[in-house]
């Protein structure tokens, strides 16, 4: 029997994150309801270190939680988990996965999984930026704003490690900036907004 075919055209919310981030994920995925009809995709940028974030995150919700595998169909109502270094594309409704592109230093997972997704996605985009070090996906917000999506940074002192989302604050393409809590709230608001 056949998978069943999605629409390309629900909301895709990708939540990136690193240090600190487990903290953010597990405050906003409690906070969401599991049929809002939108694919959660947490970029949490680990370069060398296997995740376990997809056998964690299942305590924190009611949706089911996947790590990433190639060509894997993107699907409403589920939470996506990148692997350890690769960097992740979408395309013709599936994810793709590549090498990390950058190796060494700070990796821009998050950066590359965003402007995938605005040249490659239909529906409606959300980008939310926690917890981390560095500034990866401030580079990608813009961007997002410009296919007319949203952007989120979560607030920056209720982050365990404030630098992505001030960064992200830093580009000027932010739209909201929240607790976990108060994103997940701006998150299911926007799915509700959109036309089924």
């Amino acid at each position: 029997m056949n998978p069943p075919m999605y629409a390309r055209d629900f909301p895709v919310v990708c939540v990136g994150g690193s240090a600190g981030g487990l903290d953010a994920y597990t405050r906003l995925l409690r906070c969401l309801p599991a049929d809002m009809g939108v694919a959660i995709v947490i970029v949490n940028h680990l370069r060398t270190v296997a995740t376990h974030l997809h056998e964690i995150l299942p305590h924190y919700t009611k949706m089911p939680v996947e790590l990433i595998s190639e060509s894997l169909l993107i699907r409403p109502n589920h939470v996506f988990v990148i692997p350890e270094q690769r960097d992740l594309h979408v395309q013709d409704g599936v994810f793709l996965l590549e090498p990390i592109s950058k190796p060494r230093g700070w990796s821009d997972v998050i950066t590359v999984f965003l402007r995938s997704l605005t040249a490659n996605w239909e529906g409606k985009l959300i980008a939310v930026i926690v917890s981390g070090f560095d500034g990866d996906g401030s580079a990608a917000l813009c961007g997002i704003r410009e296919v007319g999506g949203t952007t989120i940074a979560q607030k920056p002192d209720t982050a365990g490690q404030p630098d992505m989302p001030q960064s992200a604050i830093a580009s000027g393409c932010i739209d909201f900036i929240l607790s976990p809590e108060d994103i997940a709230q701006k998150i299911v608001e926007i799915a509700r907004a959109t036309p089924a």
